[in-house]
């Protein structure tokens, strides 16, 4: 008995087509956008907010920037406060941006003698950002050697830490008003040189210049100074000590700064430090959301935009 070979119409062919491609953008519409999401780690529920952008293809490997909030906030404040800029940059140039949440508002970035419950009960935040990354790969299918990640004030000092503890995950970093934390050993160097990328204010009172007492709303713990902070990384990055320094325009003559950008090049493996020092500024995020006022925390420069410059250098750097 002879089967009849069936032959599909051009017509059920296209209606065919045409149902692939609109469970395509289903599943592409399920996943871009903006998420609470979570996981465990050393014993703990972890909450993150994720940015996934328009361009996402699970297919491809994308780059991940983590942003760390400051004492007292939260991973959705940390949107805020850089005015969802690196949402901006991700829809345009196509990496995901995720926003953690500190325990109770904060995290443990190695001070001791801090009072604070991350510090107190010793949360590994080391260990949840090292499962996040871990997590993420795994999920979402991120660029192992295209993770970055940057952070303001508690987060900022985070960020030096994470470096420092997980550099074989970590391509750069960009911390924003925190240098290095005491706790730090500054004796040891990473296991590979990391690019780092620096800004500080002069007039940060919260987490001094100068290094010293942390003494936003009371005493916080030690920091080293702006000088110690990039000599440290200038040293494990093996850069020349001698920077490029070169003036950036004043775009906005009102707001009382002046920013001035130090270059060490040519480190291992291509690796550089860069400082953009904001004279005049405070405890504040570049072109970002003026989060207190400008008697509490100082003044915000408008002369560059944190969120252009940290992702423009990050894009420069793999590991």
């Amino acid at each position: 008995m002879n089967k009849t070979n069936k032959v599909i119409s051009p017509i059920s062919l296209f209606l065919i087509i045409v149902i692939f491609l609109n469970l395509n953008c289903l599943n592409k519409q399920k996943v871009i956008g903006d998420y609470t999401r979570s996981i465990i780690s050393g014993g703990l529920e972890r909450t993150y907010l994720i940015h996934i952008p328009p361009s996402y293809d699970k297919t491809k490997p994308m780059p991940l920037l983590i942003a760390l909030h400051g004492g007292g906030g939260t991973g959705a404040g940390m949107e805020r406060l850089t005015c969802g800029g690196f949402n901006t940059l991700s829809d345009k140039e196509g990496f995901i941006v995720v926003y953690p949440d500190g325990i109770e508002k904060h995290w443990n970035d190695s001070r001791p003698d801090v009072k604070y419950h991350a510090h107190k009960e010793k949360v590994d935040d080391v260990g949840f950002i090292s499962a996040l990354i871990d997590h993420l790969i795994k999920e979402m299918n991120i660029d192992k050697k295209r993770v970055y990640v940057t952070g303001i004030s508690n987060g900022a000092m985070m960020s030096h830490y994470l470096a420092f503890e997980l550099s074989e995950k970590i391509a750069a970093i960009a911390p924003v008003a925190g240098g290095i934390p005491e706790g730090f050993n500054t004796n040891r160097s990473t296991s590979r040189p990391i690019s780092v990328l620096a800004i500080n204010s002069t007039n940060d009172k919260s987490i001094p210049w100068e290094g010293g007492e942390i003494t936003f709303c009371g005493k916080r713990g030690k920091v080293l100074s702006v000088a110690d902070t990039i000599k440290y990384w200038v040293t494990n990055n093996g850069c020349p000590s001698s920077p490029v320094i070169t003036q950036e325009p004043d775009k906005d003559p009102q707001d009382g700064t002046l920013v001035r950008r130090e270059v060490y090049g040519g480190g291992r493996d291509e690796t550089e430090v860069i400082l953009y020092a904001v004279e005049g500024g405070g405890h504040t995020w570049p072109n970002g959301y003026q989060y207190l006022a400008e008697r509490f925390v100082g003044k915000t420069t408008k002369d560059i935009d944190a969120n252009e410059i940290i992702w423009g250098f990050f894009k420069k750097h793999t590991r």
